[in-house]
């Protein structure tokens, strides 16, 4: 499958404002869910064969 992508930390700076703040369980890297979305989209791939490292 490849490297995993991930977004550039510019790329999340400029999207960051948008995602809620975490309160209580420390949620999961906004960076690693998002980057696993698009990996999704990208490859048209279903959920359950998305790499595990996307969280």
């Amino acid at each position: 499958m490849g490297d995993l992508l991930l977004l550039s930390p510019t790329q999340m700076r400029r999207i960051e404002p948008f995602f809620p703040r975490s309160h209580g369980v420390p949620r999961v890297d906004d960076r690693r869910v998002l980057s696993g979305i698009l990996f999704v989209i990208r490859n048209g791939l279903r959920w359950r064969d998305v790499p595990a490292a996307y969280g």
